[in-house]
């Protein structure tokens, strides 16, 4: 399985925010964005958050839509070559193509194992399907890109169940209760409900802007 191994605390400091990549790090002082908020390299104090050079003039209408692709790639832990097949793919489909991506990045099994609170981070997540923890619909899935379908159920292997990593993050979890996510704490299984909305996704993500830069080329 191919994996960034940027450093993701640049990564946030890049994008000018927490992307909560590290989970429950990301809450204490230890944050490196809350030591050194400014963008890394060289010239990280002066530079424009917007992206402008030097800190002048407004940043380009590419500009704008490269860094709108680069935080959804960043936040959902996703490679250029499978984000952009995820584009052609939610292209394709009925509706907007903006929603399509989303909901194809949402309905990742590493996605949902982090929504469900399962593990703290994406990274997290797919490390744990990837070593064979978790189930779908009681047969073990390995694979953490592995697209899911409303009403299938999400478990923790049962030899898994007492995982220190799995029992600490259910226990520490700080996450929202969504919608079209169903938790059964006895089972420590999820149910898949329902493909979420634009409104359920919580991610401050421009769909849009992304639409706009992959139609030019």
């Amino acid at each position: 399985m191919a994996k960034s191994l940027s450093p993701v605390c640049k990564l946030c400091r890049r994008e000018g925010e927490k992307l909560y990549l590290k989970g429950e790090r990301c809450f204490t002082p230890k944050c490196s964005f809350e030591r050194r908020s400014f963008a890394p390299g060289q010239h990280g104090r002066t530079g424009s958050r917007s992206g402008g050079r030097g800190g002048t003039g407004r940043a380009s209408d590419y500009l704008r839509q490269l860094r709108a692709k680069q935080r959804a790639r960043r936040v959902y832990g996703i490679l250029e070559r499978q984000f952009r097949r995820y584009y052609e793919v939610a292209n394709q489909r009925r509706g907007l193509t903006g929603l399509n991506l989303l909901q194809i990045l949402e309905s990742r099994l590493d996605n949902v194992v982090y929504r469900l609170g399962i593990a703290p981070t994406r990274a997290g997540a797919r490390q744990l399907v990837s070593h064979r923890h978790m189930t779908v619909n009681g047969t073990v899935v390995n694979v953490p890109s592995f697209q899911l379908k409303p009403g299938d159920i999400i478990g923790v292997r049962e030899k898994s169940k007492s995982l220190e990593v799995i029992v600490d993050s259910l226990s520490t979890r700080k996450f929202t209760k969504f919608s079209w996510l169903e938790w059964d704490e006895t089972q420590m299984a999820g149910k898949f409900m329902n493909v979420p909305e634009r409104t359920d996704i919580p991610e401050n993500i421009k769909e849009q802007l992304i639409v706009e830069l992959y139609s030019k080329s």
